[in-house]
């Protein structure tokens, strides 16, 4: 239940103290996790009645493993070693399995060498979760909310503000906007990010994501000073014969755009895009064949001065 050398093009390894969760948003409607683990694998019943399973001690030893060959990764990368812990469960569940939660705060002060990048869609539970001795880690942990709309974006941001003093705010606050499904002003966030991650849906149901919503949110990272990382498109793109020979991925140049007043949507998600004035439907592609180039660039930005 982890990745040493994870795919993830945010985070170096993945760390899953246990499996499991629970659906609370539309960005979970899809969730690859519940259809890797419930659906594909039968490993745990996803859901409130279901129950979240602590993974092995062999995994567990793990970040203990990295934190030993932490001078190592220094040397070798230039900075420290970015643990995306839980890929596969969110650390302030409710449900967590019990003492885990506590064991793996623990884990944390245990392993100061690592950054610990904690994703949450349950950003009101962080006050009640964190340890008596948050402010011995707190350099060493990478907090994010998943937020897939400005409501929600507002919403967790608000939460996680009402959680910390300044002083008390850990290495790195970062909102990870995968899925995006709407439009998304950063200007009306409770918090000042350091990082902002967006990426559009992929998998069975994925929905396609408008290319205004990224090139907006690039823009304001930008003017604000805020590392941007663009990590995919997802499985929908133009149609091929919009497509010019030797570009890598569908979204490679700039020549395209949507309409604001003509935009056809099902489900309230774009389908329909004009390109040099011709107007066609996106294709499912899968998102390799997508790629993640935007305006012919990738987007690799990671927040500085973090621990």
């Amino acid at each position: 239940m982890m990745a040493e050398v994870s795919a993830i093009e945010w985070c170096d390894s993945t760390f899953n103290p246990w499996i499991g969760c629970t659906k609370i948003s539309s960005a979970c409607d899809n969730c690859y996790a519940e259809t890797l683990m419930d659906k594909r694998y039968g490993r745990v019943e996803w859901g409130p009645h279901g129950a979240r399973i602590r993974t092995s001690p062999a995994n567990w030893a793990l970040p203990r493993r990295w934190q030993r060959q932490a001078d190592a990764f220094q040397k070798e990368h230039g900075r420290r070693q970015r643990v995306f812990c839980a890929s596969l469960a969110d650390v302030f569940d409710n449900q967590a399995p019990e003492g885990a939660r506590e064991d793996l705060w623990a884990l944390i002060r245990e392993c100061p060498d690592l950054d610990w990048l904690l994703l949450t869609k349950r950003p009101q539970n962080i006050a009640k979760m964190l340890p008596a001795f948050w402010g011995d880690v707190r350099r060493s942990v990478w907090l994010g909310i998943s937020t897939e709309n400005q409501e929600e974006l507002e919403r967790r941001s608000r939460a996680v503000r009402d959680v910390f003093a300044e002083r008390f705010y850990p290495a790195v606050l970062f909102a990870s906007a995968e899925p995006l499904l709407s439009p998304l002003d950063l200007r009306k966030s409770a918090l000042t990010f350091d990082w902002i991650i967006a990426g559009g849906e992929s998998g069975s149901g994925a929905r396609p994501m408008s290319i205004q919503w990224v090139r907006e949110l690039r823009d304001q990272c930008a003017e604000a000073g805020v590392a941007f990382l663009f990590k995919q498109w997802g499985e929908w793109a133009p149609p091929a014969r919009f497509i010019p020979s030797g570009k890598p991925g569908r979204f490679a140049f700039g020549d395209y755009d949507f309409d604001r007043t003509t935009m056809h949507q099902v489900d309230a998600y774009p389908r329909q895009i004009d390109l040099f004035g011709a107007r066609s439907r996106m294709e499912r592609v899968g998102k390799k064949a997508a790629g993640r180039n935007l305006d012919g660039q990738t987007h690799d930005g990671f927040p500085t001065g973090a621990a």
